[in-house]
């Protein structure tokens, strides 16, 4: 193929040469350093894993029975699959630190429809994300509000598909607002403000983890699998949403002092942080309480209730609210920083990737935060969880293959950190993510492939033409920066 076809090519590639010098003039700050990126990072995994989505699967929902104390297989199952990722991810963070995530790296190693459909989906899956995180911190905050006599009306606390009698979800949408705010102040603040969250959250989970075992009742764990080992697996193809933040926290890369160092570290350090506070927090959760009796959107309050403990299951009601928001925060940043990429590549309009003075893309920031919003007001957790499964595994089918290929294509990339055992644990990956896609229910691939129609109209309506990577760009005509 020659080089003028190659340009013309749905298939060209992001030279890796050119990305280091497009982020000294991407007009983001970098002002995050290791400890800020690794709070990042749990902040994005834990969350609504544990203070809903563990309730969720163990209690089980319509369609959908529950697994009881074998939810910890699901965490487990789920952690497999993510962890293949993660090692991925890190290869290409330490080669590429760059905003965008798995959109830049399937654009890098394997074209740039790859990267459209990669970075198109992300921006449908992050929204979604920071909906359902909305939508379990409205459940806590309820169970906050009953725990102290105070009974929010249900027209305003729940979805009309939820069958309670509501019409909206005031709180998650107001949540959602909030997130948006304080994202739209600057990463700088934002990091800040991530750091101590964390610290508060982990601190917090400790907290449960300790003073809950004492009420463990090792009845509880009869049967460990109610229901068998399909609707485990199914499990994990759910709380999937809870294993993978370190995702979303890749795409400040280009906000990192010193990424290709720091940016493999806080990837790993995130999720096996993550993985043992799950692992106790479940067994803790199933143990306190019969599976069946879990509040599946408050679980660890409806536990320490029932153990005759309100005062703790209203504290935990707080702290749970502020704890979740480290979620939102980082999906929200992975969404803009994704939109932002994209805008800068010439794949959506420049409009998009312009910063203000914080260094912050403010006008995706607020699109993306009320699109969120209006997602968390109107939707079921369920529905909203298993849309953003969905996508986060093809974005991590996309790295693994990536990572395989460029290995072979490109082995003397300099690299400050390498998998082990290339190409078997990306080839796991690739296995263990296309296995629990097959796990989600039909209607969500629907949804799912209706999103990537949508988006291959725009690509070859707008995008492909306006791409940078084509020398005969509208883009290259207005300006020679990027941004414009």
């Amino acid at each position: 193929m020659n080089q003028q076809t190659a340009s013309k090519s749905v298939l060209r590639r992001k030279p890796i040469d050119d990305i280091e010098e497009e982020s000294k003039h991407s007009g983001l700050f970098k002002s995050l350093g290791l400890w800020q990126l690794t709070a990042i990072g749990v902040g994005g995994i834990i969350g609504v894993g544990i203070f809903s989505l563990a309730g969720l699967v163990a209690h089980g929902s319509e369609g959908n029975p529950g697994v009881g104390p074998a939810v910890l297989f699901s965490f487990l199952i789920a952690g497999l699959a993510s962890g293949a990722a993660a090692l991925s991810y890190a290869e290409f963070a330490g080669m590429i630190p760059r905003a965008g995530s798995a959109y830049t790296y399937g654009y890098v190693a394997l074209g740039e429809i790859i990267g459209w459909f990669i970075g198109w989906d992300l921006l449908l899956e992050y929204i979604a994300i920071v909906a359902v995180v909305a939508i379990g911190i409205s459940g806590y905050f309820d169970a906050f509000l009953s725990g102290i006599g105070i009974h929010m009306p249900t027209w305003m606390t729940s979805t009309a598909d939820e069958g309670k009698g509501g019409i909206i979800n005031l709180p998650a949408i107001l949540v959602c607002l909030l997130v948006t705010w304080i994202l739209s102040r600057g990463t700088k603040a934002f990091g800040r403000f991530e750091l101590v969250a964390v610290a508060i959250k982990v601190i917090l989970i400790l907290f449960i983890i300790g003073l809950g075992i004492f009420y463990v009742n090792t009845e509880n764990y009869n049967p460990f699998m109610p229901s068998g080992f399909g609707p485990v697996v199914a499990g994990a193809a759910t709380v999937f949403f809870a294993v993978f933040g370190y995702d979303a926290m890749s795409t400040a890369a280009e906000e990192a002092k010193d990424g290709k160092k720091h940016m493999p570290k806080a990837i790993i350090l995130s999720l096996i942080i993550a993985m043992l506070l799950y692992v106790a927090a479940t067994l803790v959760l199933t143990g306190m309480q019969n599976y069946k009796d879990i509040n599946p959107t408050a679980g660890f309050a409806s536990a320490f209730t029932g153990v005759g403990l309100p005062v703790i299951a209203t504290i935990i009601s707080v702290f749970a609210v502020l704890s979740i928001l480290t979620v939102m925060l980082t999906f929200l940043l992975g969404v803009t920083r994704v939109w932002f990429s994209m805008s800068r590549d010439g794949l959506l309009p420049g409009w998009f990737a312009k910063t203000d003075t914080h260094g912050t893309p403010q006008r995706v920031t607020w699109i993306a935060g009320i699109a969120s919003a209006f997602l968390a007001g109107v939707f079921p957790i369920k529905e909203v969880a298993d849309l953003t499964n969905i996508g986060i595994l093809a974005a991590f089918v996309v790295v693994c293959v990536s990572v395989i290929v460029f290995r072979y294509t490109k082995p003397n990339a300099p690299r400050t950190f390498r998998l082990p055992l290339m190409p078997v644990v990306p080839a796991f990956g690739v296995l263990a993510s296309a296995f629990l896609m097959f796990q989600l229910h039909w209607e969500t691939w629907v949804r799912f492939g209706v999103w990537l129609i949508i988006g291959l109209i725009i690509y070859f309506a707008y995008g492909r033409r306006h791409s940078l990577m084509n020398p005969d760009s509208p883009r290259h005509k207005v300006t020679s920066t990027p941004l414009a």
